[in-house]
């Protein structure tokens, strides 16, 4: 018995699919299954001397631990600076939205030499805490604050449409209803916002993972304490070291990838939950 397929509105779904799928396949799948066919051929004692290099699993952890620090910081302030903009009118407010994006259109190599400037022992900022011995520029600390500066219009940009989309009469059914401020928040607001908030975390931890113009100009690139691993892949690549390279970004797509997935997998729960919890 033959089964009609169902009509569309817009026809060339073949057609559509199979661009797109060849489009993807040039731009990310035949560049990503590159780099993990060079790692293969890569003899396996080799692969564990590169593996059990000091130096690389330091900038792995720095790159890591870096970026998920950054992500966990944009989350919370993304959501008050979306909240900001999505619930109070205030002088200036056009400007601070457009603000938002300024990371988006900045060079990062311009905003690496800004913050660097601003950050150092003789600048604006960093001329303050100086004497008290605190160091941000070539420090880890410069590191997260620039990982800060680049991921936090991901955050904003997430969770502002859902903000807009949120009925304020939630809120005053809730309060009507005897719940308090608290309340309210964690219970009818955050379960909204959730998803969008892990979608955020999720850019903004991608992006720093990956970022190298605006670190390495306040990181200091010092081996062992300060040293990103896409620096450590550019030096590899500039030495001819094409295997080191190739396991180190190897390393990095894996990780990135599992910790995507699994942020993807909290996502989905959290949007079936909410699903549930609005029946």
């Amino acid at each position: 018995m033959l089964t009609r397929t169902p009509h569309t509105v817009l026809s060339g779904f073949g057609l559509s699919l199979g661009i797109t799928l060849t489009w993807l396949s040039l731009i990310v799948l035949i560049p990503l299954s590159a780099v993990f066919i060079k790692s293969a051929q890569i003899d396996l004692p080799d692969l564990i001397n590169i593996l059990s290099s000091e130096r690389i699993q330091r900038a792995l952890w720095l790159s890591f631990s870096t970026a998920l620090f950054a992500a966990a910081i944009n989350v919370v302030f993304g959501l008050l600076l979306a909240w900001s903009l999505v619930r109070y009118n205030f002088w200036g407010k056009r400007v601070v939205d457009a603000l938002v994006d300024l990371p988006f259109a900045l060079p990062t190599a311009v905003a690496g030499i800004a913050l660097a400037s601003l950050y150092a022992p003789t600048g604006w900022i960093g001329q303050w805490f100086a004497p008290l011995g605190i160091d941000i520029a070539y420090t880890q600390i410069g590191i997260v604050i620039a990982l800060i500066f680049i991921g936090i219009p991901f955050v904003v940009r997430t969770v502002q449409p859902v903000l807009v989309d949120l009925e304020t009469e939630l809120e005053e059914a809730a309060a009507s209803l005897g719940a308090s401020r608290w309340q309210t928040i964690s219970q009818v607001i955050f379960p909204v916002l959730l998803p969008a908030l892990l979608t955020g975390f999720a850019l903004a931890f991608a992006r720093g993972v990956g970022e190298y113009g605006s670190v390495i100009f306040i990181a200091g690139n010092r081996p062992f304490e300060t040293e990103i691993a896409p620096l450590l892949i550019i030096s590899r690549l500039e030495e001819y070291d094409y295997a080191g390279a190739t396991v180190i970004a190897v390393i990095m797509l894996v990780v990135s990838f599992i910790l995507l997935l699994l942020i993807n997998l909290l996502q989905s729960w959290s949007n079936q939950r909410a699903g549930r919890l609005a029946k």
